[in-house]
This record gives C-alpha cells, structure tokens and sequence, in this order.
C-alpha cells in the first residue's frame, strides 16, 4: 500500500468516537461523531508531486497521496502521467465513503486509481470495522481530466459511479428540480452540502464538507487559468459560492489544478510537465472576494487578464 504522507493531526478530532446503536448500523460498532465539532484548519504544507525536467526519468508515485486527516485524503496525479495532474478527494464516513473526481487517465496501469483507493478503503476499514461499506463516486465536472477513471470503478462491489453529465448529476443531486438549492449527501455522519456552480461548466458542482470546512470548487476556483464558458453564470456563481461561505466554517478552498507559478500573476505554460515553483493548492474565501471584485472590474465586456494567484480564461 502507498504509504500516505504525514496526516494532519488535530486535537479532539481523529479519536472523538462513540457506539450508537438502533437503526444507522449493528449495536456495538464504534462509529466516529462527524457532528458538533467547528471544523478547524489543519495545516496543509505539503510538496505535492509536480513533474520532472524529464519525463522519461520521472521517479513521482503515479498518484501522490495525502493524509489530512484519519477520515481525509487528497490525491494528485503524476504529471508525466497526465499534464493536468488533477487533485483528487476521498473523505470517509460511517456508512460509506466518496470518491471526488476519478482524474485524467483510463488506463489502470499507467493510472492505477482503483488500487489506491481500495488500498486506503481496506486500511480504513482496518481501524474502523464494519460490514457492506459502500463507496460513492461523484465528481465536480464531467471534463475529461477528472471523469477519465470512471471505468475502473464500474465493476467494483458496494460501489455507485454517478455520472457527471448534466442531466444524471442534477437528477442525482435534486438540481433538475432546483438549481439553487443546496442539496445534502449523507456518508454516515459525515454530511456533504451541495451545490450547483456553473461557470466554467453548466453541470459543475461545489461541495462543502462539514468535517473539514472544505470548499472543493473543482474547475471554478484554484490558483490557475480559470477557464469560463459562460460569463455571468460563473459571476452568479461566484456571489453564490461567497454568500454560502459567509453562513459556515470555511478552512480551505481546494480546487483540482495548480497552473500558477509562486510569481503573482505569472502561469506555467499550458500543457507543460514540470512545475518546480507551484503555489500552495489551499485558497481561502478571501480569494473568492478577489474573483468577485475582479468580474466587476471587468465588466460586461469579458477579457482575459491575470491576477497574483488566478487568471480570468473566459471563452473570446
């Protein structure tokens, strides 16, 4: 198994258990308390894996994983692999864990996700024992880079792939009936808020999850070329996305790519292999007010112009 890196290790978290009984699951089973606690940030410090001058002599793991927690990974694609070296999200919960995005490659062996998943699933379930653990796939966009994987999980046991285009991913979520609600995923305790985020894609989804305080945008914020197909509902979006985050505990705002370099204003070239000078993935909701303002400098008149840790891509 891939040894994760260090995990985050916060007090009063990742030990805070207690056995319910009755309906959710068998009597006598520890289940973790994902409620009550204000999520704090754990810090994320990490060397993320980001190319070599040579592919050829490339020596990453074909995906990086990362701890943050006990119930928390994020992973990162090889770049040699996939130029995009999308990020990637497992959160664990009682009942079930789900997998965000399944990344930019098909091939199982050039891109092994389903390996690396069941390897942190069996350990998971090592110190948390249960029967029938389900696992959920959703994702953030139904782009190439980040449903590619889909297949290596179509055949898995307790597995449910939901599709990422339009139609399936608003009927799963209840958008088809409301687009502007935020809708709820249940892991077990663990509860995802959901909400449609178009913008950059018309079927993108935001997540938050109230354990971490994570804001996982996909495609629609990171540090890089903030690719928009549609100009004012990614301006609506992102009013969204700073009135939701005003009502709740954000820690981190994660998207899927880094394509910045640490020079304000100043991205890798497209497509390149090599990012020896990344900046940190985290944003916060500081950044989202810094999209918003920089919408409204621009105006109704869309134009691609570059800020210290994003660029405004819209479709000319």
């Amino acid at each position: 198994m891939l040894a994760p890196d260090e995990m985050c290790a916060v007090p009063g978290l990742l030990d805070d258990t207690h056995t319910l009984g009755g309906d959710v699951m068998d009597a006598g089973i520890p289940l973790i308390d994902f409620t009550g606690v204000t999520p704090q940030p754990c810090a994320l410090d990490v060397r993320w894996i980001h190319g070599s001058p040579s592919a050829k002599h490339n020596t990453d793991p074909d995906i990086q994983v990362h701890a943050y927690d006990e119930h928390t990974f994020i992973l990162r694609q090889n770049m040699a692999i996939n130029y995009e070296a999308p990020f990637l999200f497992l959160l664990f919960g009682n009942a079930r864990a789900v997998l965000i995005d399944t990344g930019a490659t098909v091939s199982a062996e050039f891109f092994p996700l389903r390996r690396v998943v069941d390897e942190l699933v069996a350990g998971w379930l090592a110190h948390h024992p249960r029967e029938g653990y389900h696992l959920l796939v959703l994702h953030t966009h139904p782009h190439g880079d980040h449903i590619a994987g889909d297949d290596q999980f179509t055949d898995r046991p307790d597995t449910t792939v939901v599709g990422a285009d339009l139609a399936t991913a608003w009927e799963y979520f209840g958008f088809s009936k409301d687009s502007d609600a935020v809708t709820q995923v249940d892991l077990g305790g663990r509860v995802l808020e959901c909400l449609a985020t178009p913008g950059h894609h018309e079927a993108a989804v935001t997540f938050y999850d109230r354990w971490t305080g994570f804001l996982l945008t996909g495609d629609t914020v990171y540090p890089g070329r903030l690719y928009i197909q549609d100009w004012s509902a990614f301006a609506r979006t992102i009013d969204r996305l700073i009135d939701f985050s005003d009502r709740r505990p954000v820690t981190h705002v994660l998207g899927c790519h880094i394509e910045m370099t640490r020079q304000p204003g100043v991205d890798y070239p497209i497509r390149t292999t090599y990012q020896p000078d990344e900046p940190p993935l985290q944003m916060t909701t500081r950044h989202l007010h810094e999209i918003r303002t920089a919408i409204k400098e621009i105006g109704d008149r869309p134009s691609r112009r570059a800020y210290p840790l994003f660029i405004l891509w819209p479709n000319l």
